[in-house]
């Protein structure tokens, strides 16, 4: 499909949406039939599928922490979804109320979503804008969301990378990316491995196959490559919940994560 006919212009209950997969699978209301239907039939396939969306949101927020700690204080998140709290604004501004942060989403209905719950929070800009069309985010980014990019930024794209089909090029996204960033900048994400359980691969393959959540799993080494040009933060790229504890179990679902930082 071309990209244009793969982002979402307006609600479309009949097609699954995957910030409402991932809202509902973290327990929040903000999900249709169609979503529950699809997330119910991976949890069929994958009963673990909910700890893996947890795991992910919390990778994602430690990633922030981190950051924050290190004396970030811009925040750029890229499919940020629909708000769900704690959110990257909270965890970033518990460290210095002055950080800033752009929560940039291609969904119109997520944009509407995110201005209705966090219209007037300081420091917070939402904008409507798509991975694919990288130039046109950063622009954004810089003057909407007065985001300086000679300054230390981190980037945060969690659970997105995987539904930019190949031909969409996504190595060269986060090249051009990691191209405007400072020193200093922190890339984070994820990404859905190859190696997940054959039957959720072909069971979400299945279900999103023409919407907008179309989604294309890739090997760890595809995957390594993102962080190209990256000092790679240890662990390394590994499953999400290697990144949170020792013990965590492993799940069907491979998400992988990882952080790198522009030297």
């Amino acid at each position: 499909m071309a990209e244009a006919d793969r982002a979402p212009v307006r609600v479309d209950p009949s097609k699954p949406n995957a910030a409402r997969v991932y809202n509902y699978l973290l327990g929040g209301k903000d999900n249709y039939e169609v979503d529950q239907r699809v997330a119910e039939r991976m949890l069929a396939v994958a009963p673990d599928t909910k700890t893996t969306a947890w795991f992910s949101r919390k990778f994602l927020l430690n990633a922030v922490e981190e950051a924050a700690q290190a004396g970030i204080r811009q925040f750029i998140d890229i499919g940020a979804g629909i708000p769900i709290s704690p959110n990257v604004h909270e965890i970033a501004q518990k460290v210095d109320p002055s950080a800033r942060v752009v929560m940039i989403d291609y969904d119109p209905v997520v944009y509407v979503h995110t201005n209705a719950l966090l219209s007037g929070t300081s420091g917070v800009t939402s904008i409507l804008g798509d991975i694919r069309r990288t130039d046109e985010i950063i622009e954004k980014a810089r003057t909407e969301g007065q985001i300086d990019f000679d300054q230390p930024v981190a980037i945060l794209i969690v659970g997105v990378l995987h539904f930019v089909m190949d031909d969409e090029h996504p190595a060269e996204i986060i090249a051009r990316l990691r191209d405007v960033m400072a020193p200093g900048s922190i890339l984070a994400f994820t990404h859905g491995s190859v190696d997940t359980y054959a039957e959720f691969v072909a069971q979400s393959t299945s279900d999103t196959d023409g919407s907008s959540a179309q989604v294309q799993y890739r090997t760890p080494d595809m995957v390594a490559a993102y962080l190209d040009g990256f000092e790679v933060v240890e662990p390394g790229l590994v499953p999400v919940q290697d990144w949170l504890d020792d013990d965590l179990p492993r799940t069907k679902l491979v998400l992988l994560g990882g952080v790198g930082r522009k030297p």
